[in-house]
């Protein structure tokens, strides 16, 4: 397989989905500083492959170059600001590797806007909110169960208080465990690829 992605970049050196799958293999055989090169002249060749630059971040991250995988993520966020797992892996380097809470949150927002209703991207965004001292989002309100417009049933006896996702004082809401979703090649290319993977629960 590794031959054939080889060949492929060879033959379609415009394309970055080749060398982003030769690297993929490259990474997952240890090959770290293999699959970083890799990915470095896979942006060179498609700088505007959102793919490509989330890989390369994935891959930085695993080396400890955390400052850099979050450049080559913020690369693939410009490149598509519609590429819904660079703001997601954004997300998690931020929060458990950089400590900046304010940046995590703005990422996985985008992410959840992107994508909708994500359960454990939910957790993540009322935990962070609650640790910067921000108040929680609420739900929209209930149907009415009286039929009258605008009566929303109270959650806790006050009229439109929203129950917290999580109780006051209580650890994060989930732990971090999200996977980097596997990369998708450009489209026309015909090459198929899967990422690797980074644990919120650090590594």
């Amino acid at each position: 397989a590794e031959l054939g992605f080889k060949q492929l970049a060879l033959q379609y050196p415009q394309f970055a989905a080749p060398l982003v799958n030769l690297a993929i293999l490259q990474r997952k055989a240890g090959h770290l500083d293999q699959a970083e090169e890799t990915l470095k002249s896979a942006v060179a060749h498609e700088p505007a492959s959102a793919v490509a630059w989330s890989e390369l971040g994935a891959t930085q991250r695993l080396r400890g170059e955390f400052k850099d995988a979050a450049s080559s993520y913020e690369r693939a966020i410009a490149a598509d600001a519609h590429y819904a797992p660079a703001w997601r892996n954004l997300g998690v380097l931020s929060d458990l590797y950089l400590a900046d809470p304010g940046r995590a949150l703005t990422a996985f927002e985008h992410y959840q806007q992107l994508t909708g209703e994500d359960k454990p991207v939910s957790g993540w965004i009322a935990e962070l909110r609650q640790r910067l001292g921000m108040p929680l989002k609420r739900p929209a309100p209930a149907a009415p169960a009286n039929g009258n417009p605008g009566d929303a049933a109270p959650t806790n006896g006050n009229p439109g208080d929203a129950a917290p996702t999580t109780a006051p004082g209580a650890p994060a809401s989930e732990p971090r465990a999200a996977p980097e979703p596997a990369s998708q090649p450009a489209p026309g290319d015909g090459v198929a690829s899967s990422g690797g993977s980074v644990s919120r629960a650090g590594g």
